[in-house]
Protein backbone atom coordinates (compact mmCIF):
# COMPACT_ATOMS: atom_id res chain seq x y z
CA UNK A 1 0.00 0.00 0.00
CA UNK A 2 1.67 3.20 -1.17
CA UNK A 3 1.08 6.95 -0.82
CA UNK A 4 -1.39 8.38 -3.34
CA UNK A 5 1.29 10.85 -4.45
CA UNK A 6 2.84 7.99 -6.43
CA UNK A 7 -0.24 7.72 -8.63
CA UNK A 8 0.07 9.61 -11.89
CA UNK A 9 -2.96 11.25 -13.51
CA UNK A 10 -3.63 10.23 -17.11
CA UNK A 11 -7.12 11.51 -17.88
CA UNK A 12 -9.02 11.33 -21.16
CA UNK A 13 -12.35 12.97 -21.94
CA UNK A 14 -14.46 11.36 -24.65
CA UNK A 15 -18.02 12.37 -25.36
CA UNK A 16 -18.38 13.93 -21.94
CA UNK A 17 -17.10 10.79 -20.18
CA UNK A 18 -13.90 11.32 -18.23
CA UNK A 19 -11.47 8.36 -17.99
CA UNK A 20 -8.49 8.17 -15.65
CA UNK A 21 -6.00 5.35 -16.33
CA UNK A 22 -3.61 4.38 -13.56
CA UNK A 23 -1.47 1.58 -12.22
CA UNK A 24 2.07 0.47 -11.56
CA UNK A 25 4.66 -2.16 -12.40
CA UNK A 26 6.38 -3.58 -9.34
CA UNK A 27 9.38 -5.91 -9.20
CA UNK A 28 10.04 -7.64 -5.87
CA UNK A 29 13.36 -9.27 -4.94
CA UNK A 30 13.02 -11.37 -1.79
CA UNK A 31 15.34 -13.51 0.29
CA UNK A 32 13.42 -15.84 2.60
CA UNK A 33 15.48 -17.09 5.55
CA UNK A 34 13.02 -19.96 6.12
CA UNK A 35 10.30 -21.13 3.69
CA UNK A 36 6.55 -20.77 3.05
CA UNK A 37 4.06 -22.69 0.92
CA UNK A 38 5.49 -22.45 -2.61
CA UNK A 39 2.20 -21.08 -4.02
CA UNK A 40 2.48 -18.09 -1.66
CA UNK A 41 6.23 -17.47 -1.59
CA UNK A 42 5.89 -14.00 -3.23
CA UNK A 43 4.28 -12.69 -0.03
CA UNK A 44 4.35 -13.23 3.72
CA UNK A 45 1.03 -14.86 4.55
CA UNK A 46 1.41 -16.25 8.09
CA UNK A 47 -1.20 -19.02 7.67
CA UNK A 48 0.95 -20.45 4.85
CA UNK A 49 4.05 -20.85 7.03
CA UNK A 50 4.72 -24.61 7.42
CA UNK A 51 4.45 -26.03 10.94
CA UNK A 52 4.49 -29.83 10.97
CA UNK A 53 7.31 -30.80 8.62
CA UNK A 54 7.80 -32.97 6.70
CA UNK A 55 4.68 -33.15 4.59
CA UNK A 56 3.62 -29.51 4.48
CA UNK A 57 4.24 -27.57 1.25
CA UNK A 58 7.29 -25.33 1.50
CA UNK A 59 9.12 -27.51 4.03
CA UNK A 60 12.33 -27.68 2.05
CA UNK A 61 15.70 -26.51 3.34
CA UNK A 62 15.75 -23.03 4.84
CA UNK A 63 16.69 -20.19 2.51
CA UNK A 64 15.11 -19.22 -0.81
CA UNK A 65 15.53 -16.43 -3.39
CA UNK A 66 12.30 -15.15 -4.95
CA UNK A 67 11.85 -12.71 -7.87
CA UNK A 68 8.29 -11.58 -8.58
CA UNK A 69 6.16 -9.09 -10.52
CA UNK A 70 2.81 -10.30 -9.16
CA UNK A 71 1.98 -7.03 -7.40
CA UNK A 72 1.74 -5.23 -10.76
CA UNK A 73 -1.63 -3.50 -11.07
CA UNK A 74 -3.73 -1.51 -13.57
CA UNK A 75 -7.12 0.16 -13.47
CA UNK A 76 -9.42 2.79 -14.88
CA UNK A 77 -11.86 5.21 -13.24
CA UNK A 78 -14.68 6.77 -15.25
CA UNK A 79 -17.01 9.68 -14.52
CA UNK A 80 -20.19 9.55 -16.61
CA UNK A 81 -22.72 12.40 -16.63
CA UNK A 82 -26.32 11.15 -16.40
CA UNK A 83 -29.75 12.65 -15.87
CA UNK A 84 -29.59 11.38 -12.28
CA UNK A 85 -26.17 12.85 -11.52
CA UNK A 86 -22.56 11.82 -12.01
CA UNK A 87 -21.93 8.07 -12.28
CA UNK A 88 -18.59 6.93 -10.87
CA UNK A 89 -17.12 3.58 -11.93
CA UNK A 90 -13.90 1.69 -11.23
CA UNK A 91 -12.35 -1.40 -12.81
CA UNK A 92 -9.03 -2.66 -11.43
CA UNK A 93 -6.88 -5.80 -11.79
CA UNK A 94 -3.64 -7.18 -10.38
CA UNK A 95 -1.47 -10.23 -11.17
CA UNK A 96 -1.88 -12.14 -7.89
CA UNK A 97 -3.65 -15.35 -8.82
CA UNK A 98 -5.47 -17.22 -6.03
CA UNK A 99 -7.42 -20.47 -5.72
CA UNK A 100 -6.47 -22.81 -8.56
CA UNK A 101 -4.25 -20.00 -9.92
CA UNK A 102 -2.29 -19.54 -6.66
CA UNK A 103 1.36 -18.83 -7.38
CA UNK A 104 0.66 -17.62 -10.94
CA UNK A 105 0.58 -14.18 -12.57
CA UNK A 106 -3.08 -14.68 -13.51
CA UNK A 107 -5.07 -11.41 -13.63
CA UNK A 108 -7.25 -11.07 -10.55
CA UNK A 109 -10.16 -8.68 -10.21
CA UNK A 110 -9.78 -6.18 -7.36
CA UNK A 111 -12.52 -3.60 -7.92
CA UNK A 112 -15.52 -3.53 -10.27
CA UNK A 113 -18.30 -1.19 -9.20
CA UNK A 114 -20.48 1.77 -10.06
CA UNK A 115 -21.68 4.51 -7.71
CA UNK A 116 -24.50 6.96 -8.37
CA UNK A 117 -25.33 9.37 -5.58
CA UNK A 118 -25.74 7.39 -2.37
CA UNK A 119 -25.97 3.96 -4.06
CA UNK A 120 -22.99 1.72 -4.86
CA UNK A 121 -23.20 -1.72 -6.46
CA UNK A 122 -20.34 -4.07 -7.33
CA UNK A 123 -17.10 -5.33 -5.82
CA UNK A 124 -14.92 -3.08 -3.65
CA UNK A 125 -13.69 -2.73 -0.06
CA UNK A 126 -16.15 -4.22 2.43
CA UNK A 127 -18.18 -1.64 4.33
CA UNK A 128 -16.87 -3.38 7.48
CA UNK A 129 -13.29 -2.44 6.48
CA UNK A 130 -11.11 0.67 6.85
CA UNK A 131 -8.48 0.49 4.06
CA UNK A 132 -6.64 3.57 5.36
CA UNK A 133 -5.03 1.66 8.26
CA UNK A 134 -2.91 -0.49 5.91
CA UNK A 135 0.74 0.41 6.65
CA UNK A 136 3.04 2.05 4.11
CA UNK A 137 4.64 -1.27 3.19
CA UNK A 138 6.04 -2.96 0.08
CA UNK A 139 4.95 -6.44 1.22
CA UNK A 140 1.76 -7.58 -0.52
CA UNK A 141 -0.32 -9.50 2.04
CA UNK A 142 -0.28 -7.15 4.99
CA UNK A 143 -1.35 -7.44 8.65
CA UNK A 144 -3.29 -10.67 9.41
CA UNK A 145 -5.26 -8.99 12.22
CA UNK A 146 -6.70 -6.35 9.89
CA UNK A 147 -10.21 -6.48 8.46
CA UNK A 148 -9.31 -6.77 4.78
CA UNK A 149 -11.89 -7.97 2.27
CA UNK A 150 -13.01 -6.85 -1.17
CA UNK A 151 -16.58 -8.06 -1.47
CA UNK A 152 -19.53 -7.81 -3.85
CA UNK A 153 -22.13 -5.59 -2.23
CA UNK A 154 -25.07 -3.24 -2.48
CA UNK A 155 -24.23 -0.17 -0.40
CA UNK A 156 -26.29 2.83 0.68
CA UNK A 157 -24.54 5.93 2.05
CA UNK A 158 -27.32 8.17 3.41
CA UNK A 159 -24.91 10.54 5.22
CA UNK A 160 -21.81 12.01 3.59
CA UNK A 161 -21.26 15.55 4.76
CA UNK A 162 -19.17 17.67 7.09
CA UNK A 163 -16.53 14.97 7.48
CA UNK A 164 -19.12 12.41 8.59
CA UNK A 165 -20.19 9.29 6.72
CA UNK A 166 -22.72 6.58 7.41
CA UNK A 167 -22.75 3.57 5.09
CA UNK A 168 -24.92 0.42 5.21
CA UNK A 169 -24.51 -2.59 2.90
CA UNK A 170 -25.71 -6.06 2.03
CA UNK A 171 -22.62 -8.10 1.12
CA UNK A 172 -22.03 -11.45 -0.57
CA UNK A 173 -22.01 -14.17 2.13
CA UNK A 174 -19.23 -16.68 2.68
CA UNK A 175 -18.21 -19.03 5.48
CA UNK A 176 -15.00 -20.77 6.50
CA UNK A 177 -16.05 -24.13 7.96
CA UNK A 178 -13.92 -26.54 10.00
CA UNK A 179 -15.57 -29.95 10.38
CA UNK A 180 -12.89 -30.96 12.90
CA UNK A 181 -13.52 -34.20 14.79
CA UNK A 182 -16.89 -34.64 13.05
CA UNK A 183 -14.97 -36.22 10.15
CA UNK A 184 -13.65 -38.88 12.50
CA UNK A 185 -17.21 -39.82 13.56
CA UNK A 186 -18.73 -39.87 10.06
CA UNK A 187 -16.33 -39.10 7.17
CA UNK A 188 -19.19 -39.49 4.66
CA UNK A 189 -20.91 -36.24 5.70
CA UNK A 190 -18.82 -33.95 3.50
CA UNK A 191 -19.72 -30.78 5.41
CA UNK A 192 -19.62 -27.53 3.46
CA UNK A 193 -20.67 -23.91 3.98
CA UNK A 194 -24.21 -22.74 3.31
CA UNK A 195 -24.79 -19.08 2.39
CA UNK A 196 -28.55 -18.60 2.61
CA UNK A 197 -28.64 -14.92 3.59
CA UNK A 198 -26.46 -11.87 2.76
CA UNK A 199 -24.18 -10.30 5.33
CA UNK A 200 -25.27 -6.97 6.82
CA UNK A 201 -22.46 -4.44 7.40
CA UNK A 202 -22.33 -0.77 8.36
CA UNK A 203 -19.85 1.89 9.43
CA UNK A 204 -19.77 5.43 10.82
CA UNK A 205 -16.70 7.51 9.98
CA UNK A 206 -15.74 10.96 11.26
CA UNK A 207 -12.94 13.05 9.73
CA UNK A 208 -11.30 15.50 12.14
CA UNK A 209 -8.32 17.87 12.08
CA UNK A 210 -6.17 15.26 13.85
CA UNK A 211 -7.19 12.33 11.62
CA UNK A 212 -10.22 10.06 11.51
CA UNK A 213 -12.04 7.41 13.52
CA UNK A 214 -14.31 4.69 12.13
CA UNK A 215 -16.65 2.30 13.93
CA UNK A 216 -18.05 -0.63 11.93
CA UNK A 217 -20.33 -3.56 12.66
CA UNK A 218 -21.41 -6.79 11.00
CA UNK A 219 -24.20 -9.35 11.46
CA UNK A 220 -24.22 -12.52 9.36
CA UNK A 221 -25.67 -15.98 9.07
CA UNK A 222 -23.02 -18.71 9.00
CA UNK A 223 -24.50 -21.93 7.68
CA UNK A 224 -23.45 -25.51 7.02
CA UNK A 225 -24.85 -28.55 5.25
CA UNK A 226 -23.83 -31.97 3.95
CA UNK A 227 -22.93 -32.31 0.29
CA UNK A 228 -23.31 -36.09 0.24
CA UNK A 229 -25.92 -38.73 0.93
CA UNK A 230 -25.19 -40.11 4.38
CA UNK A 231 -26.85 -41.79 7.34
CA UNK A 232 -27.58 -38.25 8.57
CA UNK A 233 -27.91 -35.07 6.56
CA UNK A 234 -27.11 -32.27 9.01
CA UNK A 235 -27.54 -28.60 8.27
CA UNK A 236 -27.97 -25.45 10.28
CA UNK A 237 -27.42 -21.72 10.71
CA UNK A 238 -25.54 -19.82 13.40
CA UNK A 239 -25.42 -16.05 13.88
CA UNK A 240 -22.06 -14.30 13.55
CA UNK A 241 -21.49 -10.70 14.61
CA UNK A 242 -18.65 -8.33 15.41
CA UNK A 243 -17.32 -4.80 15.52
CA UNK A 244 -14.27 -3.01 14.13
CA UNK A 245 -12.77 0.19 15.62
CA UNK A 246 -10.05 1.91 13.58
CA UNK A 247 -8.22 5.21 13.48
CA UNK A 248 -5.48 7.14 11.71
CA UNK A 249 -3.86 9.88 13.82
CA UNK A 250 -1.81 12.65 12.24
CA UNK A 251 1.56 13.36 13.84
CA UNK A 252 3.27 16.48 12.58
CA UNK A 253 3.08 17.26 8.87
CA UNK A 254 3.11 13.77 7.35
CA UNK A 255 3.59 11.07 10.00
CA UNK A 256 0.68 8.77 10.82
CA UNK A 257 -0.28 6.38 13.62
CA UNK A 258 -2.52 3.60 12.29
CA UNK A 259 -4.43 1.33 14.64
CA UNK A 260 -7.35 -1.09 14.56
CA UNK A 261 -9.09 -3.52 16.92
CA UNK A 262 -11.65 -6.12 15.82
CA UNK A 263 -13.66 -8.63 17.81
CA UNK A 264 -16.49 -10.95 16.92
CA UNK A 265 -17.81 -14.48 16.48
CA UNK A 266 -18.03 -16.11 13.07
CA UNK A 267 -16.37 -13.19 11.24
CA UNK A 268 -12.95 -14.68 10.39
CA UNK A 269 -13.74 -14.53 6.65
CA UNK A 270 -13.43 -10.74 6.86
CA UNK A 271 -10.00 -10.73 8.49
CA UNK A 272 -6.89 -10.74 6.33
CA UNK A 273 -5.58 -14.23 7.02
CA UNK A 274 -6.42 -17.51 8.70
CA UNK A 275 -9.19 -18.31 11.09
CA UNK A 276 -12.46 -20.23 10.91
CA UNK A 277 -16.04 -18.92 11.15
CA UNK A 278 -17.75 -22.11 12.26
CA UNK A 279 -16.44 -25.20 14.01
CA UNK A 280 -17.66 -28.10 16.16
CA UNK A 281 -17.99 -27.73 19.93
CA UNK A 282 -16.87 -30.43 22.37
CA UNK A 283 -20.28 -32.07 21.88
CA UNK A 284 -19.76 -31.77 18.08
CA UNK A 285 -22.49 -29.17 17.64
CA UNK A 286 -21.82 -26.24 15.31
CA UNK A 287 -20.63 -23.06 17.01
CA UNK A 288 -19.29 -19.73 15.78
CA UNK A 289 -15.69 -19.14 16.87
CA UNK A 290 -14.58 -15.97 18.70
CA UNK A 291 -11.76 -14.06 17.02
CA UNK A 292 -9.66 -10.99 17.88
CA UNK A 293 -7.56 -9.01 15.42
CA UNK A 294 -5.49 -5.89 15.94
CA UNK A 295 -2.73 -3.81 14.40
CA UNK A 296 -0.58 -0.81 15.34
CA UNK A 297 1.79 0.81 12.83
CA UNK A 298 3.70 4.07 12.59
CA UNK A 299 4.45 5.69 9.22
CA UNK A 300 7.32 8.21 9.50
CA UNK A 301 8.70 10.60 6.88
CA UNK A 302 12.35 11.47 7.34
CA UNK A 303 12.03 14.13 4.62
CA UNK A 304 10.20 14.52 1.30
CA UNK A 305 12.14 11.62 -0.29
CA UNK A 306 12.61 9.08 2.50
CA UNK A 307 10.08 7.31 4.71
CA UNK A 308 9.84 4.35 7.07
CA UNK A 309 7.07 2.24 8.54
CA UNK A 310 7.13 -0.21 11.44
CA UNK A 311 4.58 -2.04 13.55
CA UNK A 312 2.92 -5.30 14.57
CA UNK A 313 -0.37 -7.15 14.02
CA UNK A 314 -1.95 -10.25 15.57
CA UNK A 315 -4.96 -12.46 15.01
CA UNK A 316 -6.21 -14.94 17.64
CA UNK A 317 -8.99 -17.53 17.41
CA UNK A 318 -10.59 -19.12 20.48
CA UNK A 319 -10.60 -22.69 19.23
CA UNK A 320 -13.53 -24.97 20.02
CA UNK A 321 -13.30 -28.37 21.71
CA UNK A 322 -14.30 -30.23 18.55
CA UNK A 323 -11.50 -28.82 16.39
CA UNK A 324 -8.46 -31.00 15.83
CA UNK A 325 -4.95 -30.12 16.98
CA UNK A 326 -3.85 -28.83 13.59
CA UNK A 327 -6.53 -26.08 13.51
CA UNK A 328 -5.29 -22.51 13.08
CA UNK A 329 -5.07 -20.69 16.43
CA UNK A 330 -3.09 -17.45 16.03
CA UNK A 331 -0.65 -15.52 13.87
CA UNK A 332 1.65 -12.52 14.16
CA UNK A 333 3.18 -10.16 11.62
CA UNK A 334 5.66 -7.31 11.83
CA UNK A 335 7.86 -5.22 9.57
CA UNK A 336 10.27 -2.29 9.39
CA UNK A 337 11.34 -0.61 6.17
CA UNK A 338 13.20 2.23 4.50
CA UNK A 339 11.61 3.64 1.32
CA UNK A 340 13.05 6.15 -1.15
CA UNK A 341 11.07 8.24 -3.67
CA UNK A 342 13.45 9.77 -6.26
CA UNK A 343 10.41 11.15 -8.15
CA UNK A 344 6.63 11.01 -7.70
CA UNK A 345 6.40 7.99 -10.01
CA UNK A 346 9.25 5.85 -8.67
CA UNK A 347 9.75 4.05 -5.37
CA UNK A 348 12.71 1.95 -4.24
CA UNK A 349 12.63 0.30 -0.85
CA UNK A 350 13.94 -2.44 1.43
CA UNK A 351 11.88 -4.11 4.14
CA UNK A 352 12.53 -6.63 6.91
CA UNK A 353 9.49 -8.83 7.59
CA UNK A 354 8.59 -11.43 10.21
CA UNK A 355 5.59 -13.74 10.48
CA UNK A 356 4.51 -16.48 12.88
CA UNK A 357 1.75 -19.05 13.24
CA UNK A 358 0.51 -21.25 16.08
CA UNK A 359 -1.91 -24.18 15.88
CA UNK A 360 -4.39 -25.40 18.49
CA UNK A 361 -2.02 -28.11 19.75
CA UNK A 362 0.73 -25.55 20.38
CA UNK A 363 2.78 -26.29 17.27
CA UNK A 364 4.47 -23.17 15.92
CA UNK A 365 6.16 -21.89 12.80
CA UNK A 366 7.87 -18.65 11.83
CA UNK A 367 9.44 -16.96 8.85
CA UNK A 368 11.84 -14.03 8.39
CA UNK A 369 12.53 -12.40 5.06
CA UNK A 370 14.00 -9.29 3.50
CA UNK A 371 12.46 -7.68 0.43
CA UNK A 372 13.70 -5.01 -1.97
CA UNK A 373 11.19 -3.58 -4.44
CA UNK A 374 11.15 -1.23 -7.41
CA UNK A 375 7.80 0.36 -8.21
CA UNK A 376 7.13 2.31 -11.41
CA UNK A 377 3.77 4.12 -11.35
CA UNK A 378 1.81 5.40 -14.33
Amino acid sequence: MFPTSLQADYSVNAGGVSFNFYGFVQADFIYDFQRVDSDWKDMLRPSKIPVNCPGDPGCGRDGETIFSVRQTRAGVDALVPTGLGELKTKLEFELVGVGSDAGKTTPRLRHAYGELGSILAGQTWSTFMDPDVFPNSIEYWGPPGMVFFRNIQLRWTPIRQGGNRLAIALEAPSAAIDSGKVDFIDPTLGLQDRTQYPDLTAHWRTELDWGHVQVAGIVRSVGFESNKTASANPSGQEIGAGFNLSTVIKVGRRDRIKAEFTYGRGIASYLNDGGIDLGPSSSLRATTLPIIGWLAFYDHWWNDRWSSSFGWSEERVDNSGGQTGDAFSSSGYGLVNLLYYPTNNILVGTELQYGSIELKDGSKGSDTRIQTSFKWSF
